[in-house]
């Protein structure tokens, strides 16, 4: 035996050093041409086919808020903005409007996100018409160098930006300014965060962002990514032609990397604000030298090592979390990056109840502490192990089938990382032979290195101050003396299922050709529908459903289980608890989810085809063999309450919940708002023995799935362990109820929090004559006022950062539709802009949407079809969608025929009809 290990052992070390010589250095993807101009622009294009006709742009630039001077403070991010509002060849607002009428959305598809180190501007641009392509790689070079800064844009573009920094300031914004200092100490970071000051920003001379973009938008400091659906010869020629001739930057200014400064205490911070929600735990420990870029197979190895040490302690956080009373919501600890760009930290976290931050500070303590002594056990790593090359190998399975936004992204990081982008095919290849040479010793010494006395910081947050810092400091020091036991890792089954059913039938087959279904009639009455695609490689989606849910409870039977239902899944399966299961599956690509809504029961889930079994004997399980565990229910309940303790406290949870109340009141069935009260009255059998009744009858329910299936192997499962369930013919509906939402003309004022910032949201809603006309033209009133809104609240008043609007007919349970309006302003400018909005959809109804709006519209809803319908989400909600609700299957192929049938008097016809009829005004207003 000792010589097999052996053997084993120079096996692998072979196969270590041989993989290190061979590539020392970690190469770049092939696929992807890496360039850099004369004027030390970087460049990155790759051709890659999904979605078809469509290229993802980015410009990525190495600077952010970290180099502002004391005069730029909020100006980093006051540029990007800036080139929205005037560039050489876009003037003010003709840039948006000429992405709209191509279908690209402003903030859903064109964005742009600044941080400290870096700014990032978004642009997913149609590739099937060469003008586009040209024009998109047109606006992507002004943003690199042809921002216009004209004074009266940048003023006007103020009280935007104020708007987005109201908007961002709450309780945790407040505390996080008071602890910033310590977490971030004696660096830059702490005086830089990317939104800025509200007086710089009020008060800032136009020469200083005139200055920031001179000194920092420079091409040396730019990199240009596209990926999509163009030969890489042309995306690169498009590159050479719009950035080849951009000046490099003379005499530049240095580009200096900041740190974090070291420090031997151990810094607390302890902080309250009677706003927050939520009670937090955060522990640091702050490396003491800056990191270096992964560039090599070691590096990339000690990376698989981290992230198998990360997977282990969070295995037992996460075990903890589910004991009968847990010390926190949720826990983890990882290894990762910092405010600093190049400074990591070894960082425990917990989310805890308001009264229990010392309690779950102690648990943190307690399991590094724990690994520090004892370490992990070898079944933890094969179990993380399993989990590491799972995912892997999901990734490298469908290498062919990524989409262009999600490769864009990781060539991004690489730019602004300073380090290499390699093929998901080396990577694969890397995992495979770099795992098996990592042992438990090299994991286990990790948390020497992770854990010190300097350079530590403890950060907790809350409602209110219950922890001191003398009892944070001795929980430090007492950890260290306390009496540990080692991690008991306890040996669980090999599979869920302990015993095979008897196999039920297919008796009937049938085909829709059409949509490229196939239905499975079983012989307990279960429908099993499927469509088999080749979207990805190794995805297999999955739901259910069976009319009924909690619309067949009485009142009182709602009103005392409806929180419960949630918490039924938390004790497990077949004798198994949560911990256990989470074991038995250890690197196996499944998730079922059962659920009880209004109107039904049923599923959701996904798998990868090979784990397809271990899908279905989870549904099976589900049905017959959910365990009954008070323990485990109350696990759930006490994260609940934990979690949901001081909710209620924040303005715009506390809005939220008033705005429901308000619309809903005297509905009987209402349960309102979750809180720790009700989670206390909730009774856990009543709510099992209700799951037992909504699942007890498996023959009125309709299986959907869809992706890559093996047809023989879903039908061999859908016999073994749909067909085997009990069928008693039930064919159960749901219940409708005789309540009807407010509508009509109400207000409701709100008075909570104590920033100077209001919401405002204004609802129509009620009955529906609904027909899929109609509803196809109602989605089009949120569409176009939408774009008013943006116009109007924001580029004219300069009043919002965002204004939202929202509208949809329903069919189920009866005809109705909902429209809305929502935006976060300045208490004083809530009556005007409201009148604003008001008038915009009177606007509407009196003359309907413009020609050009509508066309914009249906542009972008057209796009985003032509992309839905290559995913198996859309197909696995449509094919539901044609049973749940009775839906047309025609209308999935005449979508954009009918689309383009919609006509400006359509629009104004429904609207007219139904917004006409008033509207309920919510506002939330700081308290007096």
């Amino acid at each position: 035996m000792k010589k097999i290990l052996s053997l084993l052992t120079l096996t692998f070390l072979f196969i270590q050093v041989a993989y290190s010589q061979k590539a020392m250095d970690i190469p770049n993807d092939p696929s992807v041409k890496i360039g850099k101009l004369s004027n030390g622009l970087t460049y990155y294009v790759k051709q890659n086919p999904k979605p078809a006709n469509k290229v993802e742009l980015r410009l990525a630039i190495n600077a952010g808020s970290i180099l502002e001077d004391e005069d730029q403070l909020g100006l980093a991010h006051f540029m990007e903005h800036m080139n929205f509002n005037g560039t050489k060849n876009f003037k003010k607002n003709e840039l948006v409007d000429y992405l709209q009428s191509i279908g690209v959305k402003f903030g859903a598809h064109l964005n742009a996100y600044t941080g400290f180190d870096q700014t990032v501007y978004i642009l997913p641009i149609p590739s099937d018409d060469e003008a586009k392509l040209e024009k998109g790689f047109q606006i992507l070079e002004d943003w690199a160098h042809g921002a216009l800064l004209e004074g009266k844009d940048i003023d006007e573009e103020r009280g935007v930006v104020l708007e987005e920094y109201r908007s961002r300031r709450d309780a945790n914004s407040r505390m996080m300014e008071k602890y910033l200092d310590k977490v971030a100490y004696g660096s830059k970071y702490a005086k830089r965060l990317p939104i800025g000051t509200k007086e710089n920003l009020e008060n800032f001379k136009h020469e200083s962002i005139r200055r920031f973009h001179k000194d920092w938008y420079r091409p040396d400091l730019m990199a240009v990514i596209a990926v999509g659906d163009v030969d890489v010869a042309t995306l690169e020629q498009k590159v050479k032609e719009h950035f080849g001739k951009i000046p490099a930057a003379k005499n530049p200014r240095k580009r200096e990397n900041f740190t974090l400064k070291n420090h031997d205490e151990t810094f607390i911070a302890i902080e309250a604000d009677k706003e927050a929600p939520f009670s937090n735990v955060r522990l640091m420990y702050k490396d003491s030298e800056d990191s270096k870029p992964n560039s090599t197979v070691t590096d990339y190895r000690n990376s698989l090592i981290n992230s198998l040490f990360d997977q282990m302690i969070n295995n037992r956080f996460e075990e903890l979390a589910n004991s009968e009373k847990p010390p926190f919501v949720y826990g983890y600890s990882y290894y990762g990056g910092t405010y600093a760009k190049n400074r990591k930290a070894f960082q425990s976290v917990a989310s805890t109840s308001a009264d229990g931050q010392l309690k779950g500070l102690e648990a943190l303590l307690t399991e590094n502490e724990r690994v520090k002594r004892y370490g992990f056990q070898q079944g933890e790593l094969e179990r993380a192990k399993k989990n590491l090359i799972s995912r892997m190998e999901k990734t490298f399975k469908d290498k062919d089938k990524r989409e262009s936004s999600r490769i864009v992204g990781q060539l991004v990081s690489g730019y602004l990382g300073n380090r290499p982008v390699p093929s998901v095919e080396w990577q694969y290849k890397a995992y495979l032979k770099l795992l098996p040479t990592i042992n438990l010793e090299e994991v286990n010494k990790l948390i020497n290195n992770f854990l010190h006395d300097n350079n530590r910081v403890v950060v907790i947050t809350g409602p209110k101050k219950v922890v001191t810092e003398a009892q944070v400091t001795k929980a430090l020091n007492d950890v260290k003396t306390k009496d540990l036991k080692p991690y008991e890792d306890k040996v669980v089954a090999s599979s869920l299922m302990k015993k095979m059913p008897t196999p039920g039938t297919v008796v009937k087959v049938t085909k829709n050709d059409k949509l490229g279904t196939k239905t499975l009639i079983l012989s307990n009455g279960a429908k099993v529908t499927y469509k088999k695609t080749d979207f990805k490689n190794d995805e297999v989606l999955f739901s259910a459903f069976s009319y009924g849910g909690t619309s067949l409870y009485s009142d009182a039977e709602l009103q005392a289980t409806s929180f419960a239902n949630r918490g039924l899944s938390e004790a497990g399966l077949n004798g198994f608890g949560l911990n256990d299961m989470n074991k038995i599956m250890s690197g196996k690509i499944v998730r079922v989810n059962p659920y009880i809504r209004g109107l039904s029961e049923g599923f959701s889930g996904s798998a990868a085809p090979k784990y397809l079994e271990d899908l279905f004997q989870m549904v099976y399980l589900y049905f017959t063999a959910l365990n009954k565990d008070e323990k485990a229910f109350n696990s759930f309940v006490n994260k609940q309450k934990s979690f949901l303790g001081n909710l209620m406290a924040s303005p715009n949870f506390f809005f939220q919940k008033e705005m429901s109340d308000f619309t809903n009141a005297g509905n009987p069935r209402y349960t309102g708002f979750p809180s720790a009260e009700k989670y206390e009255k909730t009774d856990y059998n009543l709510a099992y023995k209700k799951y037992q009744e909504r699942f007890a009858d498996a023959g009125d329910f309709n299986f959907y799935f869809v992706g890559n299936i093996d047809e023989a192997k879903l039908t061999e499962f859908a016999t073994t362990y749909i067909a085997s369930l009990p069928g008693k013919n039930s064919n159960e509906s749901y219940k409708v109820s005789t309540f009807r939402p407010l509508s009509g003309m109400h207000k409701k004022v709100v008075e909570k929090g104590k920033d100077p910032k209001s919401m405002v949201r204004i609802i129509y809603q009620g009955e529906a004559d609904y027909n899929d006309k109609d509803a196809l033209a109602f989605d089009f009133i949120g569409e176009v006022v939408g774009i008013k809104l943006t116009e109007k609240l924001r580029e004219k008043e300069s009043g919002v950062y965002s204004a939202g609007a929202r509208s949809g007919m329903r069919k189920i349970p009866y005809g109705s539709y909902s429209f809305s309006i929502s935006f976060p302003c300045a208490p004083e400018n809530v009556e005007k802009l409201k009148n604003i909005s008001v008038e915009e959809v009177n606007n509407l109804i009196k003359n309907g949407p413009s020609e050009e709006d509508l066309a914009k519209a249906k542009k972008a809803m057209i796009n985003d079809h032509k992309e839905d319908v290559k995913k198996n989400r859309f197909w696995l909600n449509t094919i539901q969608g044609i049973d749940y609700a009775k839906d047309n299957a025609d209308d999935v192929f005449t979508f954009e025929e009918r689309v383009n049938a919609i006509t400006t008097k359509d629009v104004q016809k429904l609207a007219k009809k139904y917004l006409s009829k008033g509207h309920i005004l919510g506002i939330l207003n700081p308290e007096k």
